[in-house]
């Protein structure tokens, strides 16, 4: 392992998560609940058609899979497919904005990735991008375009961008009352640009929780999203290190974290253009969260 790769492993963490202000991580985010077991495989009955009854009608796609509530009712996390041997792995992309960041924004910083975007189309890779509402309001064009394209599901990263626990890398925090209401605000803002492939999922940004979010996020009914994979992208300078990382951790089932933010995770799409093929030589399959989650590959 190169020098690059040792630092961005040095970073961990602070590879998870865009504070947009760009300020290191100061102390650990608490530690994450026990995760939940696998989820079961929801889909949509089969309509049956006799050869009188005419054309068969459309096959309803199945709903996105979730999982049922932890002890106590509280909101379910899923990290990875823990069963099966079988090469897929999904890659993830937080679109971060907080909701301060408007006069940054207006002022030329770039918060979007529009050809990290168009590399996933040209390379056929399935993808979820865990969006902020701010985002999507900053952004509605893009956000429109990537949650129709069937290559891609949106799923939520709150509103905000604020934490959902304390410490979590300097970020301000998301009043507890507030948190359900927080995670609507965003699934609003996807409506509102047009977006149509929506899964009910959230990432808790810097990736920070504890029981008391996971209690008080139960109303918006999601389940929440994390990773076993921490590509490094965020500031990361060496785009070879961030895909040498990702190699390296990479195992059947993995879900990585990677950031669609040029500002401040500059080499993704690069990096991007040297681990898909290469993760794709050792037989590996691309695929979304729902279909991670789902236990069955992309077609």
């Amino acid at each position: 392992m190169n020098t690059s790769v040792r630092n961005l492993a040095a970073l961990g963490l602070l590879g998870a998560v865009l504070v947009g202000c760009g300020r290191e991580a100061t102390e650990p985010p608490p530690a994450p609940a026990p995760q939940a077991k696998e989820p079961a495989v929801t889909t949509s009955p089969s309509p049956r058609a006799s050869a009188a009854a005419g054309p068969k009608p459309a096959r309803v796609p199945a709903a996105p899979p979730t999982m049922a509530p932890g002890p106590g009712g509280l909101t379910p996390v899923y990290t990875h497919r823990a069963k099966g041997a079988e090469k897929v792995v999904a890659l993830t992309f937080d679109a971060d904005m907080t909701a301060d960041q408007g006069p940054r924004a207006a002022q030329g910083e770039r918060f979007d990735n529009p050809q990290l975007i168009e590399t996933l189309r040209r390379l056929k890779v399935d993808a979820t991008v865990f969006m902020t509402g701010r985002w999507a309001e900053e952004y509605p064009d893009q956000a429109k375009s990537i949650g129709r394209d069937p290559r891609f599901e949106i799923a939520n990263h709150s509103y905000s961008h604020y934490a959902f626990a304390s410490p979590c890398y300097g970020l301000p925090t998301v009043s507890k009352p507030d948190m359900a209401d927080d995670v609507q605000r965003a699934f609003d803002a996807f409506r509102d640009a047009g977006a149509v492939n929506v899964v009910p999922y959230f990432r808790f940004p810097g990736g920070c929780y504890d029981d008391a979010a996971l209690r008080a996020l139960a109303p918006a009914g999601v389940t929440a999203v994390q990773w076993d994979v921490v590509s490094g992208d965020a500031f990361a300078k060496d785009a070879d290190a961030v895909a040498e990382q990702v190699l390296d951790g990479v195992k059947p089932g993995s879900l990585v974290v990677m950031h669609c933010t040029r500002s401040a995770a500059p080499v993704t799409e690069q990096a991007i253009r040297r681990l898909v093929p290469e993760l794709r030589a050792r037989g590996y399959r691309f695929v979304k969260v729902s279909e991670l989650m789902r236990g069955r590959p992309a077609a």
